[in-house]
């Protein structure tokens, strides 16, 4: 196996080891062994940094389905790397807070269990060139999220969490598949890079708009867009080192990466412009805007991701304009925006990652996440106030802090787009930077809320759970970590231009790439007095006026009542479909038998009969069969007797009888056509169920005393008729008609295939070992527990006589 693609699985692996760990290490907390795969992944992926950033790829493969086209080949480029030390990075910083975090009370072995499946998926999704192994991954990223989000799976929110979770992001990774498959067809292959290359015979096809639109739907439900962005909050019922690698740098990165990756397949349209720029654009209002009124510190870094999602999203959606001018002068200050969006990728797992630590710490400590409860923690917990400070800055864009460098950018590509006169901008562009820059206002007031209103004020000890104090120190390196990075990359952010962004770009605009384009831009903390900092000066100003004025205009969110939202929509559709779907399973789930057969056989004729009906595909010559023997009609005829009277039949046992004859009738007739071997296995295969239903039949009532009416009788008459109709049918169409080449041929040669001179024994003993050997134990099973029933059963009468 490959280095890349083991890089890919050894999450997996460890997935696999840590409950042995969990269980039989007890002196060892189990979360130092699993801290030591991240660790190592961040290592090995940060050594190839230097090959990554000179333009190389590393392409990797190991055969799956080959012979459809599906193969694990793991692609690694600028863009695919940049996510995967993400990944890798936060993970080990992540699994190190956890091992302070949780308590050793927990279910650890399945915490990291889940993690560790997690982590894999993701790496699988971001390195994955196969787009049906990428989809693979995908729905495996939305499984173990649902499991780590359900951790605490005694509390009811946390599991309603979870299924929203789950119910939205798998709904959309389905459109995605449908996507892809359409994809897939027009290109003719599953390669994301082979269909890159062939992106200019496909953009034509009439399936390439709808494709678009599914795998945009595949992306915007995985990373919280509006309107799918409801399952975010909810999923903050996880525990906070979940949340903090989850919902910062790995799961809704998944959509962001998406869309990065297919921006070469349709972002020279210009629907695909508006979808991601305008969906990203709102969302990064609509976030900011409701981050602002929440109460629990969660929720509003819950609301506060999907702003900062919607911001990147909607950074990639103006990039892609660049791809519509094609390559010149113009076209490459579009590209801008991509960078920008990249960057602030980077800069958003650094500070969110941090500040989610923080809230978990805050909890941890005093036992609340209500900002009304808090207050004046910034004496009690300076180290920790130090980098929530350092965290809600950045995060606000404020200098010197990373943030603010992604932001400037930010307000760089809305203004850029706001003069272009392609894709029907013209006067409507200049809403872009309006709205960028109002969400931005609201980003500022809900930092400051944070910071504010947590460690600032009076020390409110009686609403508190616990007495404020610093956690332990294991606790605070992973924030403080991240928190140092804020500031490094504000410092020296041309070490992850150059090395990271850079190379990313290049696989995000291979043909720019291609044509010698210089894709990289050299990030400055200080461009004068430009349009963007009078932007960011008129964020600060108005922010401040907002926070302190806030009492007065929180009013307007009453304009925006729960019961009216979304997520009241949401979960009213969910109960209408449950109680809806209960109403007409309970209508056909009788319960009975008889019933279920019914369907089933009704269903056989419908679907059959109704193909040779209405497509013409039933056709029947009449081949030169061998004459039939006077003794092969009476057994037939006998048969057909049989089968005629068990409908008759007023006792049990002389239905079993008759149906018998049936069995033992094949068996007669597979001698006369000289399979022995086939008469003694159906000899025995009939003597052994006749026993059977002889002894389970043996406690059910006479026939007679069973009311069935005429209506039912009826019923079972036509189906029976039909089905057998329908299979005489397809009996004597198969005879008549053959479309393949007969697999017999391959049998005959089971001499020196398989060293048997009889072929029917070769078959069932070599090539279907496996088949005959299940078939096997299938009915010893069933032997045990017809055995075990009849124990039973006669033991539970023996009971009662001796009672009596």
């Amino acid at each position: 196996m490959s280095t890349i693609v083991l890089a890919i699985f050894i999450p997996f692996f460890a997935a696999a080891i840590i409950p042995f760990l969990y269980k039989y290490v007890k002196n060892i907390h189990v979360g130092w062994f699993a801290i030591l795969v991240p660790t190592a992944l961040f290592l090995y992926l940060a050594s190839l940094i230097p090959t990554i950033s000179s333009g190389d790829v590393i392409v990797q493969t190991m055969n799956w389905i080959p012979s459809y086209g599906i193969n694990l080949t793991a692609y690694l480029d600028g863009l695919s790397l940049t996510l995967a030390l993400l990944i890798s990075g936060v993970g080990a910083l992540v699994i190190l807070y956890s091992i302070y975090y949780l308590s050793s009370r927990e279910a650890l072995g399945s915490f990291y269990t889940y993690l560790m499946l997690f982590m894999g998926a993701m790496l699988g999704v971001v390195m994955a060139d196969n787009m049906l192994v990428l989809y693979v991954f995908w729905e495996l990223t939305s499984i173990s999220s649902f499991l780590l989000i359900a951790f605490w799976y005694q509390r009811k929110r946390s599991r309603e969490g979870a299924k929203k979770s789950l119910i939205i992001t798998v709904s959309g990774g389905i459109s995605m598949l449908v996507g892809f498959i359409m994809v897939g067809s027009m290109a003719n292959t599953w390669s994301i890079r082979e269909v890159i290359a062939d992106v200019g015979t496909i953009n034509e096809h009439v399936l390439f708009i709808p494709a678009m639109l599914l795998v945009l739907l595949g992306a915007f439900t995985k990373s919280a867009q509006f309107p799918f962005h409801i399952w975010l909050p909810d999923a903050m019922e996880a525990p906070t080192p979940v949340s903090a690698y989850l919902h910062s740098a790995t799961m809704v990165k998944a959509g962001i990466y998406l869309v990065a990756r297919f921006t070469p397949v349709f972002g020279g349209e210009a629907v695909w412009f508006w979808a991601v720029t305008g969906v990203g654009i709102f969302t990064l209002f609509w976030g900011s805007f409701n981050a602002v009124r929440q109460t629990d510190l969660k929720a509003l870094l819950a609301y506060s991701t999907i702003s900062q999602l919607g911001m990147i999203m909607s950074m990639f959606g103006m990039g892609s304009a660049a791809l519509y001018l094609g390559y010149s002068t113009e076209s490459v200050i579009y590209t801008g925006s991509t960078f920008a969006a990249l960057f602030h990728l980077v800069n958003h797992s650094t500070f969110k990652g941090a500040l989610f630590m923080i809230v978990g710490i805050v909890d941890h400590s005093v036992g609340t996440r209500d900002i009304r409860r808090l207050g004046g923690l910034i004496t009690l917990m300076p180290v920790t106030f130090t980098v929530a400070t350092i965290g809600s800055m950045s995060m606000a864009g404020l200098p010197p802090f990373n943030g603010f460098l992604s932001k400037e950018m930010f307000f760089i590509s809305t203004l850029d787009i706001s003069e272009a006169s392609f894709f029907g901008l013209g006067s409507w562009g200049i809403l872009i930077p309006v709205i960028a820059w109002v969400a931005s206002v609201f980003t500022f007031v809900y930092s400051t809320v944070f910071v504010v209103k947590t460690f600032l004020g009076p020390y409110k000890e009686e609403k508190l759970e616990h007495p404020a104090h610093e956690p332990k120190p294991g606790m605070l390196v992973s924030p403080i970590i991240l928190g140092l990075l804020v500031i490094a990359f504000f410092f020296v952010p041309n070490m992850v231009g150059k090395h990271l962004i850079t190379p990313a770009m290049g696989g995000i605009f291979p043909t720019f790439a291609a044509e010698g384009a210089d894709l990289g831009q050299h990030i400055h903390a200080w461009h004068g007095f430009t349009p963007e900092l009078v932007m960011t000066i008129g964020v600060i100003l108005f922010g401040v006026l907002l926070f302190l004025t806030r009492k007065y205009w929180a009013g307007v969110y009453s304009l925006f009542p729960e019961k009216r939202s979304i997520n009241t929509f949401y979960g009213f559709m969910l109960n209408q479909i449950e109680e809806k779907s209960t109403l007409i399973t309970n209508k056909y789930m009788t319960r009975y038998l008889r019933d279920y057969m019914v369907y089933i056989f009704t269903f056989f004729i419908l679907g059959i009969g109704g193909t040779f009906i209405f497509t013409g595909a039933y056709k029947f010559t009449l081949p030169e069969n061998a004459s039939i023997s006077n003794f092969e009609w009476l057994i037939v005829l006998a048969m057909m007797a049989a089968g005629i009277t068990v409908l008759f039949a007023k006792s049990r046992l002389t239905a079993i009888v008759l149906n018998s004859i049936l069995g033992f009738g094949i068996a007669i007739l597979f001698v006369l056509f000289r399979a022995p071997d086939l008469a003694l296995t159906q000899m025995i295969i009939e003597a052994v169920t006749t026993v059977l239903f002889l002894v389970a039949y043996y406690f059910l009532p006479e026939l007679d005393k069973e009311d069935t009416r005429k209506k039912t009788k009826n019923i079972n008459l036509f189906i029976s008729i039909g089905v057998g109709v329908v299979f005489t049918a397809v009996a004597l169409g198969v005879q008549g008609n053959r479309a393949f080449e007969t697999i017999s041929s391959f049998y005959e040669n089971s001499y020196e295939l398989a060293g048997g001179n009889n072929m029917v024994n070769a078959i069932l003993g070599d090539f279907r070992a496996f088949d005959t050997m299940l078939e096997v134990i299938v009915l010893l099973i069933a032997g045990i527990g017809v055995y075990t029933f009849i124990r039973v059963r006669t033991k539970k009468e023996s009971d009662q006589i001796e009672d009596k």
